[in-house]
């Protein structure tokens, strides 16, 4: 007996006797008109200004930032791949208007456009300012690794960068110098050879040599300019392919990587500035990361939360100069007073001794003073305790790691009373609960970022361009909020403006 399976619609194999509009097919709620609806809104006066009137007529910017902004808000990055899916995708075929950008199109645009990315971010903040999902009562900052399009593998150290240099210096000196006796012997010597093999060789290692100086000067001109006037460590490596990229990472999984930097609102996790770094912590990150802030959307937050990783300094002076109600973790990982007798702690942290800033001295856990040893002009300073104090304590092999005998040292800054304030905040248990909203604002942002939209490193390279590829990263995900309030009309889009449905 034959089973009756489901046939095929005649239209299959049909051609449609009166036009019919593709997009039909689709279902009526799907994103992609949401998408296209929130495009209109983005401003391109800007960029359009530099296209010209002359040669072939280009894509507007507009359809162009669609398509890319739409592609990464799916996870497809490559604009080869984008271009296939501009093909074949109804979604893509609808945001890209039945244009279909060649790939090198897509590529340059992205390449060349870096500030334009930018505006986007910043429009993206204001989309979501209007639809009421901002308020900037309580941010949160943290950064994460991205990796660098590149790899260990084109990377060599200072060291083997001047072997390589020093060793093709005499390689080309010896075939210039062979090139030049066979310029004056017969031909007998190459017979029926053209004589052209030692000049390819040469061009070969003539272009090689300015890639090594090239990279050599580009590593000079950073360490010099981190470290200025001293000996550059031979170890020290840089990228022939992203020269601006830095090594990054933890628990022995280094990358070439760049350092994305975001302060995410509570409401409702929108991004409200973002900026790139080469520094692979975040012990400076706190002052461009206000001023990202304040240039995107014209104020700066009232409360804002910040891990370990930023109680620096510098980072608790910034904040200082401002009206922020900041909250720093102070004792990440950190053994309190209470388990200083914990058989399984390595070592007494910096964080368990107590700045007396009347005194100007440290008190260690077991009651000893630390005096001002010394001081310089940067503002480092140096506290030691006394050797009797040291040489009697109970916690000194814990404590005391100094090879050649000598008692406890803190080395700090003069901004330690900064550092001091903090921890005596961080100690109120009304402070430590503002501060437990702090894993539920930014850090499900980058698990979002990472994970569903798939980015884990950059298609770019030198800092500008990253720093353009990771605002398109970051205003498509505020893009992908607001598409996402939409549907969940919390959100509506009424003769092109965003309103708020509810108010939480």
């Amino acid at each position: 007996m034959t089973i009756p399976f489901k046939k095929d619609p005649v239209e299959f194999n049909q051609s449609l006797l009166y036009p019919s509009n593709i997009f039909e097919l689709l279902p009526a709620d799907h994103e992609c008109y949401i998408y296209e609806d929130i495009f209109k809104q983005i401003d391109t006066s800007g960029i359009e200004k530099k296209y010209s009137v002359l040669g072939q007529h280009a894509y507007h910017p507009r359809l162009n930032i669609g398509i890319l902004i739409y592609a990464y808000s799916h996870g497809v990055f490559g604009s080869r791949q984008i271009m296939k899916r501009c093909q074949e995708d109804l979604g893509f075929m609808f945001i890209s208007h039945l244009n279909c950008p060649d790939f090198r199109v897509l590529s340059d645009f992205r390449k060349d456009h870096h500030d334009f990315f930018k505006e986007c971010f910043k429009q993206s903040v204001l989309l979501a300012r209007e639809a009421g999902m901002t308020s900037l009562g309580h941010v949160s900052l943290d950064g994460s690794k991205f990796k660098a399009n590149t790899s260990k593998h084109k990377a060599m150290s200072y060291a083997r960068l001047k072997e390589q240099e020093k060793e093709l210096t005499e390689e080309i000196e010896a075939l210039l110098k062979k090139a030049d006796q066979c310029d004056k012997e017969e031909d007998a010597a190459y017979q029926d050879k053209t004589g052209y093999e030692i000049p390819e060789e040469l061009k070969i290692k003539e272009k090689r040599l300015h890639k090594i100086k090239a990279a050599k000067e580009a590593l000079e001109q950073r360490e010099q300019a981190l470290h200025p006037g001293k000996k550059i460590e031979e170890k020290k490596q840089i990228s022939f392919a992203d020269k601006e990229a830095r090594i990054m990472g933890k628990k022995g999984n280094f990358n070439y990587s760049y350092n994305g930097q975001i302060t995410v609102d509570q409401d409702h996790q929108i991004i409200v500035g973002q900026h790139i770094t080469q520094n692979a912590n975040d012990k400076q990150e706190v002052k461009p990361a206000l001023e990202a802030t304040q240039q995107t959307t014209g104020k700066l937050p009232e409360k804002m939360s910040l891990d370990n990783g930023y109680l620096s300094g510098g980072n608790l002076e910034a904040l200082s100069k401002t009206d922020i109600d900041a909250y720093i973790a102070t004792g990440k990982g950190e053994a309190d007073s209470e388990a200083l007798s914990d058989d399984r702690e390595k070592g007494i942290k910096k964080a368990q001794f107590t700045y007396h800033e009347e005194k100007d001295c440290f008190v260690c856990p077991a009651g000893h003073n630390l005096a001002l040893k010394s001081s310089g002009s940067d503002g480092t300073r140096i506290y030691q305790a006394k050797s009797a104090d040291c040489d009697g304590c109970a916690y000194r092999s814990r404590c005391c790691k100094s090879k050649t005998g000598e008692p406890r040292k803190i080395t700090t800054d003069d901004k330690e009373p900064l550092r001091q304030a903090m921890h005596d905040k961080m100690k109120q248990e009304e402070s430590r609960n503002i501060y437990k909203r702090r894993k539920t604002i930014v850090e499900p942002v980058f698990g979002q970022i990472k994970e569903n939209m798939g980015f884990r490193g950059f298609s770019l390279r030198g800092i500008k361009k990253v720093g353009g590829e990771f605002s398109l990263v970051c205003a498509t995900f505020n893009i992908k909020k607001i598409v996402q309030a939409i549907k969940q009309k919390v959100v509506s889009l009424k003769q092109g403006r965003l309103i708020p449905q509810a108010v939480y």
